[in-house]
């Protein structure tokens, strides 16, 4: 067993299968060009735009920039890039594309993985720059759709409070997320970032500029949390905030089985004796992936009691001699992959290919359809900074409609997160290829995706993935979107 969890915990993601997909076209590119069904700008382009608060730029580094993104794989090249200096030029351009039937697609930090922020041809506009954060007021924080996690949270630490869920990698931004869903290791007690989230600002596909919360066009509130973009483009969010601890108390736990670390994992949601877990899977000195580490923190006053090792960890069938126990500072947990996301960077990492595959399987079947994952996977299909998480939800505390759950009462993700060789087209075509079968398996007993990664999908997919949500997803779209401009790089509609 390897003997430094924690250096492997700061590792950052990446992971695949090699099964082979019969009957499928593992070309990236070939996928790319079936997705996009790309629009061209009406004659003239972006020649007679009204006057911005910002910048509409035109010239090859921007519009090289925005036709890549974190996955390095898929790349379209839009005619424009707006870097709005004010939610109005949001607004303008939206009516501009409208009008002369020109695809948007928002943009935030840019870690997509498989183009979903990208369309070619059309307008991306960079939502970056609307990253204020408003004062803190009555248990909430108003903030940017292009402010990141990190800045938030030291603004509300200032207070005393944080925003109760995070991602693991806080680097990304509010707008991004909550078009997503934002799962992370304190989802089994809070839900989602989108359940967290109280009030939106959006621009709709119509351009109109529109607040809306569970009372107020609930419908679209409920189409824009976790919608993929489909609907408005985030402009603003308002979060709600709790009391944050000073210190945290973080263990890592590992384990030899696969089936007692699932069903420790499993018991520890149901108890929520801790605030936070989460658990890795990673490979041993023969390179199979078959050890296990639940990674579970509980929070120090004032948000809760000192913590007490002997009655968190009572009852756990881990393998005591390779435990570590550490205190460390929130926010310092918090951020603890900062550390190996500059190393990478350093390295030149960062702009390899990322074919991540993120599941969500039914806890009826986790430990087969983990099992028949993990067992196929070997080292040099992880990259030199991949990791592998598999952990459980809990759906009674999952509200929003459109972030698809299997039906179960504990999910669990599995996120392959793989850094995947540059240079090699043929590698990571085999990767995209292992992904769509995964996900087929785990489709067929009755797992969803959690779409952030690198699936390749058509249409008649979506319609699977959204299921009873479609119609009203659908139904939204035509609404506030009647042109169907908005991010076409999802594939959706």
């Amino acid at each position: 067993m390897r003997s430094e969890p924690t250096r492997r915990t700061a590792a950052l993601y990446g992971l695949a299968t090699t099964a082979a997909v019969v009957g499928f076209d593992p070309s990236a590119r070939a996928w790319a060009t079936e997705r996009t069904a790309p629009r061209t700008p009406a004659d003239g382009g972006f020649d007679h735009v009204p006057p911005l608060d910002g910048e509409l730029l035109t010239d090859d580094a921007a519009l090289d920039a925005a036709s890549e993104d974190f996955g390095h794989m898929v790349h379209r090249r839009p005619a424009a890039v707006l870097r709005p200096g004010s939610v109005d030029d949001v607004v303008v351009m939206v009516r501009f594309c409208r009008k002369h039937r020109i695809p948007v697609a928002p943009r935030g930090q840019g870690h997509a993985t498989y183009g979903q922020a990208q369309t070619e041809g059309g307008l991306v506009i960079e939502t970056a720059p609307l990253k204020h954060i408003g004062p803190v007021s009555r248990g909430t924080v108003t903030v940017g759709a292009g402010a990141r996690w990190s800045v938030v949270a030291k603004s509300t630490l200032r207070h005393g409070l944080t925003p109760p869920v995070f991602t693991d990698y806080l680097e990304l931004s509010v707008g991004g997320t909550l078009s997503v869903g934002g799962l992370g290791g304190q989802t089994h007690q809070q839900g989602a970032q989108t359940d967290t989230v109280t009030e939106l600002q959006v621009v709709t596909g119509a351009g109109e500029l529109v607040r809306c919360s569970a009372t107020r066009h609930a419908d679209l509130f409920d189409a824009v949390r976790a919608g993929l973009g489909q609907c408005a483009i985030v402009v603003g969010a308002t979060l709600r905030l709790v009391r944050a601890p000073r210190t945290v108390r973080h263990f890592q736990l590992p384990y030899t089985r696969l089936s007692v670390f699932l069903e420790d994992e499993r018991r520890l949601t149901a108890e929520r004796r801790f605030d936070y877990v989460e658990g890795l899977v990673l490979p041993d000195d023969s390179g199979n992936f078959d050890v296990h580490v639940l990674e579970a923190v509980a929070y120090g006053p004032p948000s809760g009691p000192e913590p007490d090792d002997e009655e968190l960890l009572a009852g756990l069938r881990f393998e005591s001699a390779g435990m570590t126990a550490d205190t460390l500072d929130y926010f310092t947990f918090l951020d603890r992959l900062a550390p190996s996301v500059a190393d990478q960077k350093e390295q030149g990492l960062w702009d390899d290919p990322h074919p991540w595959l993120n599941l969500l399987l039914p806890s009826a079947s986790v430990e087969r359809l983990a099992s028949g994952i993990l067992d196929a996977l070997r080292p040099e299909d992880v990259g030199t900074s991949g990791v592998v998480l598999l952990y459980p939800l809990r759906r009674d505390v999952l509200h929003t409609p459109l972030l698809r759950m299997p039906d179960d009462p504990v999910p669990y993700l599995l996120a392959v997160l793989r850094t995947g060789p540059p240079d090699d087209p043929a590698t990571v075509d085999r990767l995209l290829a292992a992904n769509r079968a995964a996900y087929e398996t785990v489709r067929d007993a009755g797992g969803k995706q959690y779409p952030v990664g690198s699936i390749p999908f058509r249409r008649s997919d979506w319609r699977d993935h959204f299921g009873r949500a479609f119609p009203a997803l659908a139904a939204a779209r035509r609404r506030y979107d009647p042109a169907g401009i908005l991010a076409p790089g999802q594939g959706i509609f």
